[in-house]
């Protein structure tokens, strides 16, 4: 699969190298341009690239950047892309947002009003990198972490979950958009490493 990715930190990082162990074609990209990404590139064998270039092409993208950053982000690029939104909200980081500070939007719903064309898939933004990294497991496996997936478009969510699973981690399906702040900052699924179970019981255990 091409897959793009915007964001080289922490989660975008890792990712990279997951996703690339996995054979897949990818393209990484940060707001500091090609020439910062020289190292994860040859580590990797990724391209490192513009925004531009991760998002030509690319059947999914993944978005691994402060929040904050998202409303400078190109909309046009991601229209027809299923996009990733690993992003969480954080207000002493990414300044006060009115609507994400009442919760009267869930962060993912954020953005995806800023990126309109696109079909919005919340995961990823509740597991910590290094775990991200290191804590895949085969299907069945007793220890097997399960994430959370939310989006509105069924197709965009099935084909997110194959590749959570594809990466060593149980999806679990957590609804619409609207629906994802059961995973964000402050919930019982947030930082935890649960199984299928201990993530729905989380999810349903969340309170605004």
């Amino acid at each position: 699969m091409e897959i793009g990715i915007i964001g080289s930190g922490h989660v975008g990082g890792t990712l990279t190298r997951r996703l690339r162990a996995l054979g897949h074609h990818v393209t990484v990209a940060n707001s500091r341009g090609p020439q910062s990404l020289t190292d994860l590139a040859t580590e990797t064998g990724a391209r490192a690239g513009t925004l531009e270039d991760a998002t030509q092409g690319a059947e999914l993208v993944v978005i691994a950047v402060p929040l904050k950053a998202v409303p400078d982000l190109p909309a046009a690029l991601f229209d027809g892309k299923i996009v990733i939104d690993a992003d969480n909200y954080y207000p002493q980081r990414d300044g006060e947002i009115p609507e994400l500070l009442d919760r009267s939007l869930s962060s993912s719903r954020w953005t995806a009003d800023h990126l309109k064309g696109a079909q919005v898939v919340k995961v990823f933004n509740n597991i910590q990198a290094p775990h991200l990294m290191d804590n895949g497991r085969p299907a069945g496996a007793p220890d097997r972490i399960a994430l959370p997936v939310a989006a509105d478009d069924a197709d965009a969510k099935r084909a997110v979950m194959a590749l959570v699973d594809d990466l060593g981690f149980d999806p679990v399906d957590a609804g619409t958009l609207d629906e994802s702040w059961r995973q964000q900052p402050d919930t019982p699924v947030y930082g935890t490493d649960r199984d299928a179970k201990g993530v729905r019981e989380g999810l349903a255990a969340a309170r605004p």
